[in-house]
């Protein structure tokens, strides 16, 4: 992509999260998006249809990013290392004004859905390829391990993160680790 269409791109992406900051998504125009970006508004479509689709494609990037980030080491899903856990942390940490605003806006349920959504193909797809113990049920694993993953980060988040993301892995390394050796009791009886 030439460098000028990036630039403007990349403006017009960080005019919309300025202005998602700043007020609800609902009320936010194209407009508005073209005028804090300093471009006009034919530059604003020629690389989004609406702002729906802005909203879309930077949530998408976003999530697409976290997950690369998530199994750079090992497979998020799959009871991960402490590092690729603090990793993942530490990238959210990184673009917390990024979360922030999604998850606080009053458009975050859109954004918590898609992060599930994501979430569940990618652990869809890893369980997909592993030999998953009988005695699981496939579908309420994904749900638990979806929910508990987003809810942890969703809580983390909008509290401003009130623990070091140190903390964070410690204890959700904790939880993974008490589930697993929970069902390695129950299955061993």
């Amino acid at each position: 992509m030439d460098r000028c269409i990036q630039k403007s791109r990349q403006a017009i992406i960080d005019a919309f999260m300025r202005l998602m900051s700043e007020k609800e998504f609902e009320r936010i125009t194209i407009n508005q998006i073209a005028e804090e970006a300093n471009v006009n508004r034919g530059t604003v479509y020629l690389h989004f249809t609406d702002k729906y689709d802005q909203r879309g494609q930077c949530m998408e990037a976003q999530i697409n990013e976290l997950l690369r980030n998530c199994m750079s080491e090992d497979n998020f899903f799959h009871v991960p290392s402490k590092t690729a856990l603090l990793h993942t942390f530490e990238y959210l940490e990184q673009h917390a004004s990024f979360y922030s605003i999604m998850l606080t806006n009053k458009g975050g349920t859109v954004f918590r859905n898609q992060m599930e959504t994501m979430f569940r193909q990618s652990l869809s797809e890893h369980l997909d390829s592993i030999n998953l113990d009988q005695e699981m049920n496939r579908d309420i694993m994904v749900q638990f391990l979806i929910s508990a993953a987003v809810g942890v980060l969703e809580w983390w988040i909008t509290r401003s993160m009130p623990y070091p993301a140190a903390v964070m892995v410690e204890q959700f390394w904790n939880l993974l680790n008490c589930g697993v050796e929970g069902h390695e009791r129950t299955s061993s009886r």
